[in-house]
C-alpha cells in the first residue's frame, strides 16, 4: 500500500487544488462555464456580481489551470480548461448529495 501513495511534494500540489475548489464563488464561476466560455461581463451578470471580483477569481482559476482564456480583439473570453474540472464538480456534488 506504502507504494501506491504519491510523492509528497505531488500530494502538496493536490491539495492547494483542492483549496482552490473550497471558495463558494468560484464554484459559482466554474458552473457558469459548463455550458462554454464567457466573458467577466458575462459571468458577472449571470451571477449578480461585481466584474472586478469575477476577475480576481478568474486569475485564481487560470493560475491553478482550472480555466482558459481566448481572445478576440480585445474580449477575453474563459472557458474550464478540460472535462477534468466538470468531473471533479459533479463528483464533489454527487458525494455531498449522497
Amino acid at each position: 500500500m506504502k507504494d501506491k501513495i504519491p510523492e509528497l511534494e505531488i500530494l502538496f500540489e493536490l491539495a492547494d487544488l483542492f483549496k482552490v475548489f473550497g471558495d463558494s464563488t468560484r464554484l459559482r464561476i466554474m458552473y457558469t462555464l459548463f455550458d462554454g466560455e464567457n466573458s467577466v461581463g458575462e459571468i458577472a451578470e449571470t451571477l449578480n456580481m461585481e466584474q472586478s471580483t469575477i476577475s480576481h477569481q478568474l486569475r485564481v482559476l487560470r493560475t491553478n489551470k482550472l480555466v482558459k482564456i481566448r481572445r478576440d480583439g480585445k474580449q477575453i473570453y474563459y472557458s474550464l480548461d478540460d472535462d477534468h474540472v466538470k468531473k471533479i464538480i459533479e463528483m464533489g456534488l454527487d458525494h455531498v448529495l449522497e
